[in-house]
C-alpha cells in the first residue's frame, strides 16, 4: 500500500511538471520551428538528467538499479522512434490550435495507452475505466470538430491526437523498461529522440537564432520532459501503464489553467462542454480500483 501511494504521488508530480509544457511551448514556438522545438525539449531532458546522474554519482548516492540489456533493445528502439514522432506532431498541433485545446486533448493519451495495454500487453480494464475511456473519446471528438454544422475537423487537433496515439504506444514500451534504472531510461529517451528530431529539423532546414529561446526550451525540456518522465517511469513499476496514465490525467487540467492565465482566451461553449465531460471521465479513471 505504501509503495502504491508513493507511486500515485510520483504519477501526479510527473503530470504537474508536464502540464506547463503546452502553454510555455506555445510561447516559445513564436521563435522556434516545431520540429526544432521537439528536438530541444528532449535534448534538454537528456542533458539535464545526465548532469543529475553525474551529481548523484559524485556525492556517492549509489543505487541498486538494474541496467538495460540487449533483451530490452526492441522496446528502447520503439520508445525512441515513437518519442521522436510524438512531440513533432504535438508542436505542429500547437501551432495550429490553442494551448488550452491542446492541453485538454492530451487526455486522449489515456485512451491510446489503455487500449494498447489491453490488446497487446493483456492488462485488465474494468467497466469503470471503459466508461472513462468512452467519455474521454467523446470529449476529444468535441474538441476536434471545428465546425459542427459541417463536421469539419481541426487539423491542429488531429496532430495532437496523433501525438497521443504515439505516446500511447510509447507508454507501453516504457512500461517494459520500468524495472530498469529510470535515469538510464530517461537519458536514452532524451538523447535518442532529441537527436532523431534534430536530424529531421535540419532536413527541413529549420534553424534557431535566438539563444535565449534556445536556453529556455532546453530548461523546459529538463523540467517538463526529463523530470516528468523520470517520475512517470518510477510510478509505472507499481501501477502499470494504464493506471499510471489515468493518474497522469490531471496534467491537462493544470495545463488548461496555465493557458487561460497566460493567453487570456475566452473559452467556447464546445470547449466548456468538453471540459465538463473530461472532468467526469478523469474522475472515473483515476478512482478506478480494479
Amino acid at each position: 500500500m505504501r509503495n502504491n501511494n508513493k507511486s500515485i504521488v510520483l504519477a501526479i508530480l510527473a503530470a504537474a511538471l508536464y502540464a506547463i509544457s503546452s502553454p510555455v511551448s506555445k510561447l516559445l514556438l513564436k521563435e522556434i520551428p516545431p520540429t526544432m522545438m521537439a528536438a530541444l525539449l528532449y535534448l534538454g531532458a537528456g542533458t539535464g538528467m545526465l548532469i543529475f546522474g553525474i551529481i548523484q554519482k559524485k556525492f556517492g548516492n549509489k543505487t541498486n538499479e538494474l541496467h538495460l540489456s540487449k533483451d530490452e533493445m526492441p522496446f528502447v528502439i520503439g520508445m525512441i522512434v515513437l518519442d521522436t514522432a510524438a512531440p513533432i506532431f504535438l508542436m505542429i498541433g500547437l501551432t495550429l490550435t490553442s494551448s488550452e485545446n491542446t492541453s485538454l486533448l492530451n487526455n486522449f493519451e489515456i485512451v491510446a495507452t489503455s487500449i494498447i495495454a489491453l490488446f497487446i500487453f493483456k492488462e485488465t480494464i474494468s467497466k469503470r475505466l471503459w466508461l472513462g475511456i468512452g467519455l474521454i473519446t467523446l470529449s476529444s471528438i468535441i474538441l476536434s470538430v471545428e465546425d459542427i454544422s459541417s463536421f469539419s475537423f481541426s487539423f491542429g487537433s488531429i496532430f495532437v491526437l496523433l501525438a497521443c496515439i504515439c505516446w500511447g504506444f510509447e507508454n507501453n514500451c516504457t512500461r517494459m523498461l520500468s524495472k530498469k534504472d529510470p535515469l538510464e531510461v530517461v537519458i536514452l529517451k532524451g538523447f535518442g529522440s532529441g537527436i532523431g528530431s534534430l536530424i529531421i529539423a535540419f532536413i527541413l532546414n529549420e534553424t534557431i537564432n535566438n539563444f535565449t529561446y534556445l536556453a529556455l526550451a532546453l530548461i523546459l525540456g529538463f523540467v517538463s520532459y526529463g523530470l516528468s518522465i523520470f517520475f512517470y517511469v518510477y510510478a509505472q513499476r507499481e501501477l502499470g501503464a494504464a493506471k499510471t496514465s489515468a493518474y497522469y490525467a490531471i496534467s491537462p487540467f493544470i495545463g488548461v489553467a496555465f493557458s487561460f492565465l497566460i493567453f487570456k482566451d475566452i473559452p467556447t461553449v464546445s470547449f466548456i462542454v468538453a471540459l465538463m465531460i473530461m472532468i467526469i471521465a478523469t474522475y472515473l479513471v483515476s478512482t478506478d480500483n480494479k
